[in-house]
C-alpha cells in the first residue's frame, strides 16, 4: 500500500471516530455538526476511492 493511501486511511479512521463522538455527544443525526462530519468522512472516504481505482 502506498504512503498516500495510509495516510489517507488515517484520516478515515480519525474521521469515523469523530462522527461517533460528534453522534454521542449531540444525540440525533440530523445534528448540524454529526453532519459536518459526516460530510467530512465522506470526502475522505471518496478520496480514498479515487486513489484506489487510479492504481
Amino acid at each position: 500500500m502506498l504512503n498516500n493511501e495510509k495516510m489517507v486511511l488515517l484520516h478515515v479512521e480519525n474521521a469515523r471516530e469523530k462522527l461517533h463522538q460528534a453522534l454521542k455527544k449531540y444525540g440525533f443525526l440530523t445534528h448540524p455538526k454529526v453532519i459536518e462530519q459526516s460530510v467530512a468522512l465522506d470526502h475522505l472516504l471518496n478520496q480514498y476511492s479515487s486513489q484506489k481505482t487510479v492504481c
